[in-house]
């Protein structure tokens, strides 16, 4: 007998880009509790995905790892088609993968632009491109979710709070806000939901010197009084694909801990 909870994704197969660790690699674990069978993208050495994909499966569910270069056309067309033989046609798909190279504008090279945008913008319209495809050749399958698919982007509390050094990034991500609001503006009668999901300060490894040192400045920014977890941000992103979430499209969801509260401002205004 089918489960009558909603926020099940028993049947469904998804894919995360740069699944291998940090928000990727919470976000997969937490679809695969759902009930989904995941792809596990990553880049570089295998160990890490491989370590995920055996941890899926010692919980009783199913991945693979799935190598590619989200900035490279060849490479996410080919991850798709790698999932997809190895756990059928995808449902879910979270374009996760993403780099920082942070410098002052003065300091900042033309390649450093380039590698930022390319990963993270550019890698977005790819395998947002590439999702949207196999979506629609998947077509619907109503015993497993109500849309005919569902993409979600990881952006940024950065996608509207400027960040002086980090031009590059978050340019990336705002970026990320309206390729998303145009997919799902786009796709939306078709009943694919594409949405976002924008961290705050997230304890994960790209962070960890400035945390080890600035933490106490850190939550300055943030009225919660905590640096969030990476299971905060896969949590939302399996509900946000579920049927409990069904009649959400083109939004944005903030787990940012107050962030975007701007509490520099508490008391002075």
């Amino acid at each position: 007998m089918a489960s009558t909870d909603v926020t099940r994704l028993d049947g469904q197969a998804a894919l995360v880009t740069g699944a291998s660790s940090g928000i990727g690699r919470a976000s997969a674990m937490a679809l695969a509790e759902a009930g989904a069978a995941v792809a596990v993208n990553y880049l570089g050495s295998p160990d890490d995905a491989d370590a995920v994909v055996a941890e899926i499966e010692k919980n009783g569910g199913r991945a693979v790892a799935v190598k590619g270069d989200v900035s490279k056309e060849d490479d996410v067309i080919g991850m798709f088609v790698a999932a997809e033989k190895a756990l059928g046609p995808l449902d879910i798909v979270m374009s996760n993968a993403g780099i920082q190279k942070d410098a002052k504008i003065g300091d900042m090279t033309l390649d450093d632009w380039n590698a930022v945008i390319g990963v993270n913008l550019t890698g977005g319209f790819l395998v947002g491109r590439e999702a949207i495809r196999h979506f629609r050749s998947k077509g619907r399958r109503p015993d497993v979710s109500r849309a005919l698919g569902k993409l979600v982007f990881d952006a940024s509390v950065h996608q509207v709070i400027p960040w002086a050094f980090h031009v590059n990034y978050a340019a990336s991500k705002g970026g990320i806000h309206v390729l998303m609001q145009s997919l799902a503006q786009e796709v939306a009668q078709e009943g694919i939901r594409v949405n976002s999901v924008a961290p705050g300060a997230i304890a994960t490894a790209i962070n960890a010197e400035e945390r080890k040192t600035h933490e106490a400045e850190m939550l300055k920014l943030i009225p919660y009084g905590r640096v969030g977890d990476p299971i905060d941000i896969g949590r939302v992103v399996s509900w946000l694909v579920s049927d409990a979430a069904d009649y959400i499209v083109g939004q944005t969801i903030f787990a940012d801990g107050g962030m975007t509260l701007y509490p520099g401002f508490r008391g002075n205004g």
